[in-house]
């Protein structure tokens, strides 16, 4: 049965009550991380993305080293405590800020920065290769597997050479993150709590005249004065011709009176943890009956699949109840109309297990367990003239689904 959940805490530690038990969390996930890992066969596990690295090690990437694989990583092996290769001479901060990594397996990474290095990245990919084997061999793990999150063909040229047999670390990892424990699915209570703030702050500031560009900035000052909030990786803002198809970014539009505009918290992320959650908006006017009637059909597809979810069943399960892209667009494959009908995970990344769309789920499913977290999105519109798009974030417990989200999302927000 379907039902909502708001978070219980406030957002920062206090001595009077028990909030959010991180060293708990810690300690959770890289037992999962080394459950997983034992489970794949692995005598080590490689993280080199970013939402790995801190799943095992619980420190954060700065924004300026996200999406740069292996300016710091992390190795996990068997019998052992994580060893974190941290950027340059940070280590010292981490021993400082971080005591649940001993201060013996804080090291400096070696970087070839995705290449920008030119000719000094096959240098630099020996030496990673040599200091990964050098743990491996002194926690006696060197003869078995590795598995890495990430490769690119200076790793694979400098493994081959090496001799180390490495294979798919980025699946058990994905494992891993997929089940979140009591802190994990409250800490997704409290994204879901910001992004709803945000979303009432914009419903009092956005007025006709305004531009996409104008809405962005007030929400991204208004996250990143929230304690804890480390990086919004998007706020979109599509209005107008550019809802549908949503081109899901922002420009300098002015944004005109009657205009729908459907307005995402992409990735807003608190303690590492991750939201997403559309709402439509209609700005100066009513909405037409037409607007009103596909508005519905949307809310009407994403609710059918919300009634889907419920331990033990699985993503085809919700995928059945929506119509094929075909069916809903006169597309010709589903890949046509990605992330038009979706789901997807959310944790430590913007898209954890499971994903949800008729492109993979028909034919693939995953089982719905007790602690995941996901959203649920779906939207509909008319081409180059407006569109509209719902969503919902939810947790899952024994007792089955939780929409987290509580902005209201019955029909289209009117700011008139």
């Amino acid at each position: 049965m379907t039902s909502r959940s708001t978070s219980s805490f406030g957002l920062i530690g206090t001595d009077w009550q028990q909030r959010i038990n991180w060293d708990r969390l810690r300690t959770y996930r890289l037992n999962r991380a080394r459950e997983s890992m034992k489970e794949a066969g692995l005598g080590a596990m490689l993280c080199m993305y970013d939402e790995n690295v801190r799943y095992v090690t619980s420190t954060i990437t700065p924004g300026w080293c996200r999406l740069k694989p292996g300016l710091r990583y992390a190795l996990l092996c068997e019998g052992a405590e994580p060893v974190l290769f941290e950027q340059g001479d940070i280590g010292t901060q981490i021993n400082r800020h971080c005591p649940w990594i001993p201060e013996e397996n804080v090291r400096y990474a070696y970087s070839w920065i995705k290449g920008a290095v030119g000719p000094g990245s096959r240098q630099q990919a020996a030496k990673f290769t040599k200091a990964i084997q050098e743990e491996m061999q002194k926690y006696g793990v060197q003869d078995r597997p590795l598995g890495a999150d990430f490769a690119d063909i200076n790793m694979i040229n400098a493994f081959q050479e090496a001799g180390i047999t490495w294979t798919d670390g980025a699946s058990p990892m994905v494992q891993a993150r997929a089940i979140k424990n009591e802190d994990e699915l409250e800490i997704m209570r409290i994204v879901a709590a910001i992004c709803d703030g945000c979303h009432t702050a914009i419903s009092h500031f956005m007025r006709p005249g305004m531009r996409e560009h104008e809405i962005t900035a007030f929400a991204m000052n208004y996250l990143y004065n929230i304690p804890g909030v480390e990086d919004v990786e998007d706020v979109i803002v599509s209005s107008g011709p550019n809802s549908w198809p949503n081109w899901r970014n922002f420009s300098d539009r002015i944004i005109q009176p009657g205009d729908l505009v459907i307005i995402d918290m992409a990735a807003v992320t608190w303690n590492g943890y991750k939201s997403c959650q559309y709402r439509t908006y209609c700005v100066g006017k009513q909405p037409t009956q037409e607007q009103k009637d596909y508005y519905d059909i949307a809310y009407k597809w994403l609710y059918d699949a919300i009634a889907m979810v419920k331990p033990g069943a699985t993503t085809r399960d919700i995928v059945e109840v929506w119509p094929s892209a075909q069916e809903a667009w006169g597309y010709a494959e589903e890949d046509q109309a990605a992330a038009n009908l979706w789901g997807h995970g959310l944790g430590l990344a913007q898209y954890d297990t499971p994903v949800v769309s008729r492109i993979y789920s028909l034919d693939h499913p995953v089982t719905i367990e007790p602690g995941m977290s996901f959203a649920l999105e779906t939207q509909h519109g008319k081409p180059l003239q407006w569109g509209v798009r719902v969503e919902e974030m939810l947790v899952v417990t024994e007792d089955g689904p939780q929409i987290t989200t509580q902005f209201p999302i019955e029909e289209i927000t009117v700011l008139d």
